[in-house]
C-alpha cells in the first residue's frame, strides 16, 4: 500500500514539475484553434502547479501519519494529530485526514486516562470535543464509510468519561452515538479489530436505567467473543467491560472471573491490569 501511495506521489510531482502546460499557463497566453467554441464556468479556476505540489505534500504527510498510527505512545498520537492538522490546513476536505485526526484525538485522550495524568479529564473533554468535530466532518464528506461514524462515537466516549454519562445524555449525545455505532456496524462491523461490535455492547451496558439494555449488550459481547479479535492486546479492555456485565449475575460470575484473570496474560497495560484487579477484589 505504501509503495502504491509513493508511486502516486511521484506521479503528481512529475506532472507538476515536467508538464509544460501547468507552468505555461502563467506566462503564455492561451490560444484556441480558429473558430473553436469553448465552454467554461465563470467561476472555474485552472489548477496551478503549487496546488498540485501541495496535494503531493499532503499525500506524503498522510503516509507518515499512517506509519505513526501503527505505533503506540502518548506523544506519538500528539504528533499524528499535528500532522493531520497540517494536512487539513492545505485540504480541509480531506476525508482521510479528518477521520485520522478524530482517531488521534481519541487515542490521545485515552492515553491521558491510562497514564493517570492529573489533568486527564480536561484532556478527554477537550480532545473528545475536537475528535467529534473532525469525525462529523469526515461523515459529511463520505457518509457511507465506516471511519467517521466509528470515531465519532468513540470520541463521545472519552468525552463522557470526563463529564459523566449523565451529562452526555443531557447534551443529547445518546441518539447520535447510537446512530454512529449502528451505522459503523452496518458498513463494517469488523473495522478496527471488531470495534463497532464491542462498542455497541459497551454502549448498551453503561447507559443508566431505564435506557440501558443488558440483553443487547450481552448479545454484542457474545458476538465479539467469537471473533478473531478477542484476546488480543489491542482489545484487552473488552475483557474488563464484559466482566463488569457478567458480574451482575450470580450464574455468570465465574465466567467474569476467568475473563479478568486473562487480562495480565493478554497485555502488560498497567491501566487495564489495575482495572481487572480492582474488579477481582470486589468479587
Amino acid at each position: 500500500m505504501r509503495k502504491l501511495i509513493l508511486s502516486l506521489l511521484i506521479f503528481f510531482l512529475g506532472v507538476a514539475l515536467c508538464s509544460p502546460n501547468l507552468w505555461a499557463e502563467d506566462v503564455l497566453p492561451r490560444t484556441e484553434p480558429e473558430g473553436a467554441v469553448t465552454h467554461s464556468s465563470p467561476d472555474a479556476v485552472p489548477q496551478k502547479a503549487p496546488d498540485v505540489l501541495a496535494q503531493a505534500q499532503g499525500i506524503m504527510e498522510l503516509v507518515q501519519v499512517q506509519e505513526l498510527m501503527e505505533e503506540d505512545g502518548f506523544e506519538n498520537f500528539k504528533n499524528v494529530l499535528d500532522l493531520c492538522t497540517e494536512v487539513l490546513k492545505k485540504d480541509p476536505n480531506s476525508f482521510k485526514a479528518n477521520w485520522m485526526a478524530a482517531k488521534a484525538c481519541w487515542f490521545y485522550g485515552m492515553y491521558a486516562q491510562e497514564l493517570y495524568l492529573a489533568d486527564w479529564k480536561d484532556m478527554c473533554r477537550l480532545y473528545g470535543n475536537k475528535g467529534m468535530a473532525y469525525a462529523e466532518r469526515a461523515i459529511a464528506l463520505n457518509p457511507k464509510q465506516v471511519e467517521g461514524h466509528f470515531w465519532y462515537g468513540m470520541n463521545v466516549g472519552i468525552y463522557a468519561d470526563s463529564v459523566s454519562v449523565i451529562t452526555a445524555l443531557i447534551e443529547g449525545l445518546k441518539g447520535k452515538v447510537q446512530h454512529s455505532f449502528e451505522t459503523a456496524y452496518k458498513y463494517d462491523k469488523y473495522y478496527d479489530h471488531g470495534g463497532p461490535i464491542a462498542a455497541l455492547g459497551r454502549f448498551w451496558a453503561i447507559l443508566p436505567w431505564p435506557l440501558n439494555d443488558d440483553d443487547k449488550a450481552m448479545e454484542y459481547y457474545r458476538e465479539f467473543q467469537k471473533t478473531k479479535f478477542f484476546g488480543l492486546p489491542y482489545t484487552v479492555q473488552f475483557n474488563v467491560y464484559y466482566a463488569e456485565l457478567l458480574m451482575d449475575n450470580r450464574k455468570t460470575r465465574e465466567e467474569a472471573k476467568a475473563l479478568l484473570e486473562q487480562v495480565p496474560e493478554i497485555s502488560k497495560n498497567k491501566y487495564w491490569n489495575a482495572q481487572a484487579k480492582a474488579l477481582l477484589d470486589d468479587m
